[in-house]
């Protein structure tokens, strides 16, 4: 098999996502792959599930008959949040009461243009499939919901309508009519829906909307008649239930202003036509938030301010005629406050005096004369609440028409567009207490089941013989005897209450039921308790009558039949409002009204001809059906009542509906798609079948080994008569459906390898050809740029010294280029670096220029990174170098040497002696040795120098105070010792002489005392000898000798000998490397503490200094 057949097989035979999950998987993990893949879950793959989730179409039940197996079905699916089934083609919905991710965009295309039974069920697929019907054969369609209170009927034609808005084409123009049909449902709820206690949400009228589309198959208009509103319940609640939403989205959600303009409060319980159910707050409604969405859909749909203020005007009127309260004086009924009528007066601009009036008498005119008659306390609260019902369901009628004014499509070229009915109205109810308005919910139910019977059987009849298949009857209950003991000419129960309500006398319910007695008392449908017997009476009222319906047993109570289906108003209230400046009542109440003396017709009658009308209207249209379920009374997600659940299967006719349904044949397909999802079950279709689809069908039959009996060959069609049959047929298809995986798994797998295999193999091809192409073309040019830089390095080097031409200037910039970056990588690393590279001879100057910059970057870093005390101790050390250098030989010793801030400590010093000193400050101590003047003996002593003198100190006392100005100078020998005088004022009494002292810090002493007493200039330095006077007068000589050891004595000649060191013979080589390691050490020592300018100035000055003296000239080289 070759790679095109094998992938189109694949595509016929893909199999298909099953509605609870292929081979075990859990249906909302397949739902998500339906949604993403868009794979379409044919209607018998839910066959492989049916004992988890039941069948899909309740047609294929084996034991069909069974009630009990209906509602199991609906069970399991409904535990598996499949609220959809199938009864053929009429779609039963279970109310899930939870949100479902059923209704998102992607599940709408997933149902758009797909075939009815090729996708699980679905609201969409009932919509869907009736859009495609309209547009194919041109015929209008019309979808009927029903189903009891409560069961989801609301939302499943807001389904069904956004499913039309966002799936069909549209323009600006089919825009506009798309949001005024989606906006004409909250506006409608808000006036037509109730609390009640079985539906928060309540639709409490019935509802036929037409949308109209055009030959696009776009919407472009529609039209709503609305049918039997409950406008009882403007004036009465049971217990639990609540008036129209309307009133209470007014008063919870109306601006400060409208609500003051209208005359009402913020409060529900001020008023009596909503305080009856005791039920103002819902928790599942929000008053506000609907507020604001019905102002904006009014807006949507066109409504003028104007008329939006008349419209509240007119609800408002409502709550205070609510509130008009009545006195009684002699039997005769009186308004007891003025404040409501002010009011009514202004909100239905009416006359006050008039309205009060007509609101406690009634006119009747008889023979031609008016006559006015009061009313009793009960006759005048009856009038007002009748004139609300009147004015409520007046209005009603009037926005239904208001929006159909709307909808309509002015263009007259699509008069003849087509049509699509959407039917929603109560289905079957049976309450504990049956009153009027459930008589005409059931006697339309009948109606609708009497078509639906009737037109059911029609399509299966005109099915059967279109495929040419014998047509056998059908056996099913014809309610056509109850249609007709309802709405019978004369003899009907409809013709009987306008009889007894037309008739002169005393005519009341009671009456009303003697007369259906008398007239119906044989009928098998009908009884009373009159005519029952023992048994029922027990169960029934004196005041009911029970009818028979289709569905069951109802039992309805004959009180207030007469007034409702009278729904009279007083002539004179009709009067008043005739005379409304309210633009909207003076369309509600036409004036012809008070003319035309025919009597209007009862509420019955008028029902009943409306529902003739839409039966009708339903005729003309190809109909499909949605049948809602209530799972349970109390609203949660979930719970599944069996007892509600058969009670309500019952009453919407599901088991006769199923029945009739499969009289004939349970299951029936066209030719190809039967042969197209089985034909692998038979060697001889599998895996195409080229002849003739009926005989292709008919060799798959017989192949499965079906019986003559069990089915049939149509024109175009396979009827199967037993679901049996088909199951086995399903479930042979399912053993199939592994092999052909396997198959389909191992031929696809080796043509995805071998085309990703080739792909790979021509990619990776590509690439090497790229590839080597590529590094040629790089390895080229490389060689090219090579020989390029070669020749000009050549040429550039020949014309070096020439001036810059084109010819040197690359050769010239790379020689600069390679100088910098060569400089770059080599600057010095602080000021004693002597090194720089040899610049080219182009760059000599530029390269001075830049060595001055470095040097001065250097510099400057060490400036501005010095601190304040090593600034002071190179300024001691430049005034040392001032006086000493080149002077006295043992200077270049105390060079490397830093200057202390005292040699003595607080501690060394007789603190006496710091005491003597008073407030003085010491800046400076040492200790010295002194040479008395008269026996040269030496005495240990401390020398302190303060901001004025100069102390001696023994011990604690103050031996000598020399003051720096009678200091005369100081002299020091030129030699290595540490002698030195300081020379006072001979002529100074308080001085003995001048004073020899003797220091092992020379060099340090001396910079203090010229420091300290600004002596630098007076420091003397001798060869050979020094002159001192002594006491009284007499001069002291001190002589320098050298030798081999420093020793101080008194020579025989009465000088003071000074034998010292001669430095500069003693000076061995030992010594040397030892200056010159001290040398090292300064200058490392300077370099860390990145000297200033001035540093450097003085540290090359001292190396000159030496340079000279101590190092021989391959050393200084």
């Amino acid at each position: 098999m070759d790679v095109g057949n094998l992938a189109s097989l694949m595509l016929k035979t893909q199999a298909t996502v099953l509605e609870n999950g292929f081979l075990g998987k859990r249906l909302d993990e397949l739902r998500h792959v339906v949604a993403s893949d868009g794979v379409r879950a044919m209607m018998e793959s839910a066959l492989t599930a049916r004992d988890r989730v039941g069948v899909q179409d309740f047609v294929l039940l084996e034991n069909f008959t069974s009630e009990a197996a209906f509602i199991e079905n609906l069970r399991k699916r409904f535990k598996e949040n499949l609220i959809y089934t199938y009864i053929g083609s009429v779609l039963v919905s279970v109310n899930p009461y939870k949100d479902l991710e059923i209704y998102t965009k992607n599940h709408m295309e997933r149902y758009r243009g797909v075939n009815f039974y090729e996708v699980s069920p679905h609201i969409y697929a009932v919509s869907d499939n009736a859009y495609r019907s309209m547009r194919t054969e041109r015929k209008d369609q019309c979808i009927l919901i029903s189903g009891e209170s409560g069961a989801g009927k609301t939302e499943a034609s807001k389904k069904i309508l956004q499913y039309y808005a966002i799936t069909c084409p549209a323009s600006e123009q089919v825009q506009t009519v798309k949001d005024r049909l989606l906006q004409s449902n909250p506006v409608l709820e808000a006036f037509g829906n109730a609390k009640t206690l079985r539906n928060d949400n309540s639709s409490r009228f019935g509802k036929y909307m037409d949308i109209q589309f055009d030959f696009k198959g776009a919407p472009v208009g529609g039209h709503i008649i609305n049918y039997l509103l409950e406008k009882s319940r403007v004036v009465h609640q049971n217990h639990g239930e609540r008036n129209f939403h309307i009133f209470y989205q007014m008063i919870e959600g109306g601006e400060e202003d409208l609500l003051r303009r209208l005359g009402l409060e913020r409060n529900t319980q001020q008023y009596q036509y909503l305080v009856k159910g005791n039920c103002p707050k819902v928790s599942s409604i929000n008053d506000r938030s609907d507020w604001k969405v019905v102002r904006k859909a009014l807006t949507v749909i066109g409504f003028s301010d104007d008329e939006v203020e008349e419209l509240l005007n007119i609800i408002a009127s409502v709550l205070h005629l609510g509130n008009v309260q009545y006195g009684e004086e002699e039997g005769y009924a009186h308004i007891t406050s003025d404040t409501q009528i002010k009011y009514l007066a202004r909100l239905l601009g009416v006359n006050g005096t008039v309205l009060t009036e007509a609101l406690t008498h009634k006119k009747i005119i008889a023979k031609g004369e008016e006559l006015v008659s009061p009313l009793n306390l009960e006759q005048a609260s009856s009038a007002r609440d009748a004139l609300s019902k009147a004015v409520y369901g007046r209005t009603f009628t009037w926005l239904v028409n208001k929006i159909n004014t709307s909808l309509t499509y002015k263009d007259e070229s699509h008069k003849n567009a087509s049509v699509i009915g959407l039917l929603d109205i109560y289905g079957f109810e049976v309450f504990q207490h049956n009153s009027f308005e459930q008589f005409c919910i059931n006697y339309c139910n009948e109606k609708l089941q009497q078509l639906f019977i009737e037109l059911t059987l029609k399509s299966e009849q005109d099915e059967y013989e279109a495929e040419g298949i014998t047509w056998e009857p059908v056996q099913y209950f014809n309610n056509k005897i109850i249609c007709d003991l309802v709405e019978e000419k004369f003899k009907g129960i409809i013709s009987i209450l306008d009889e007894e309500c037309l008739r002169p006398g005393d005519a009341s319910d009671f009456t009303f039921l003697e007369k259906l007695e008398d007239t119906l008392g044989g009928h098998p449908h009908f009884v009373t308790h009159k005519l029952a017997d023992g048994k029922t009476r027990k169960v029934m009222g004196r005041e009911e009558f029970r009818l028979l319906h289709y569905a069951g047993e109802v039992n309805y109570n004959v009180n207030g039949f007469l007034d409702k289906n009278n729904d009279l108003l007083f002539r004179n209230l009709k009067e008043v409002m005739c005379m409304s400046e309210n633009k909207i009542l003076t369309q509600c109440f036409d004036r012809d009204e008070l003319s035309d003396k025919k009597r209007p017709d009862t509420a019955a009658t008028q029902f009943k001809a409306s529902l003739a009308k839409l039966m009708e209207i339903l005729m003309s249209k190809e109909p499909s059906y949605v049948r809602c379920i209530k799972p349970n009374d109390s609203k949660q997600a979930s719970r599944f009542d069996e007892v509600l659940i058969r009670h309500q299967v019952k009453y919407l006719g599901l088991m006769e509906n199923l029945r009739v349904r499969r009289a004939g044949f349970a299951y029936r397909r066209r030719y190809e798609i039967f042969l197209q999802r089985y034909k692998s079950l038979c060697p001889e279709t599998w895996p195409n079948w080229n002849g003739k689809l009926s005989d292709g069908v008919s060799t798959l039959v017989k192949h499965m080994g079906y019986k003559p009996e069990e089915y049939k060959l149509g024109r175009s069609k396979i009827f199967i008569r037993f679901p049996k049959t088909l199951f086995a047929t399903e479930d042979a298809l399912e053993t199939r459906k592994h092999g052909l995986a396997t198959k389909l798994q191992a031929g696809w797998k080796g043509y995805c390898q071998k085309t990703k295999y080739q792909k790979l193999r021509t990619s990776a091809i590509a690439i090497q050809a790229w590839w080597r192409g590529f590094l040629a073309r790089r390895k080229a040019q490389r060689r090219r740029q090579a020989a390029n830089t070669i020749r000009r390095f050549i040429k550039g080097f020949i014309y070096r010294h020439k001036e810059r031409c084109p010819e040197n200037e690359y050769f010239l910039d790379y020689v600069r280029y390679s100088f910098l970056m060569n400089l770059h990588r080599n600057l010095p690393k602080n000021v004693l670096d002597k090194s720089w590279p040899t610049p080219p001879a182009a760059l000599t100057q530029a390269s001075e220029l830049l060595r001055k910059m470095c040097m001065q970057n250097m510099v400057w870093s060490y400036c501005k990174k010095i601190n304040s005390e090593w600034k002071h101790q190179m300024e001691q050390k430049m005034i040392a170098s001032e006086i000493f250098k080149d002077k006295k030989d043992n200077y270049p010793q105390s060079v490397p040497k830093l200057f202390v801030g005292t040699r003595l400590n607080g501690e060394d010093i007789n603190p006496k002696a710091i005491q003597a000193l008073g407030n003085e400050k010491m800046k400076y101590a040492v200790p010295v040795t002194k040479y008395d003047r008269k026996g040269y003996k030496s005495r240990s002593r401390q020398l302190l120098l303060t901001s004025n003198s100069a102390i001696i100190v023994e011990e604690g006392k103050l031996k000598q105070r020399i003051d720096y100005g009678t200091l005369k100078g100081i002299s020091v020998s030129s030699l290595s010792d540490g002698l030195f005088v300081l020379h006072v004022p001979s002529e100074d009494n308080k001085q003995k002489g001048d004073v020899v002292l003797q220091s092992d810090h020379v060099i340090e002493t001396l910079t203090k005392i010229a420091i300290c007493a600004d002596k630098i200039n007076s420091i003397n330095i001798n060869q050979g000898s020094i002159k001192f006077t002594a006491g009284n007068g007499k001069e002291g000589i001190i002589d320098f000798t050298p030798g081999s050891e420093l020793h101080v004595e008194k020579a025989k000649n009465g000088h003071l000998s000074v034998v010292r060191e001669d430095f500069s013979f003693q000076f061995t080589s030992h010594y040397r490397s030892m200056t010159v390691s001290c040398l090292k050490k300064s200058a490392l020592i300077f370099s860390q503490l990145h000297l200033t300018l001035c540093c450097c100035r003085i540290f090359i000055h001292i190396l000159l200094s030496f340079d000279s003296f101590l190092f021989p000239r391959r050393l200084r080289g």
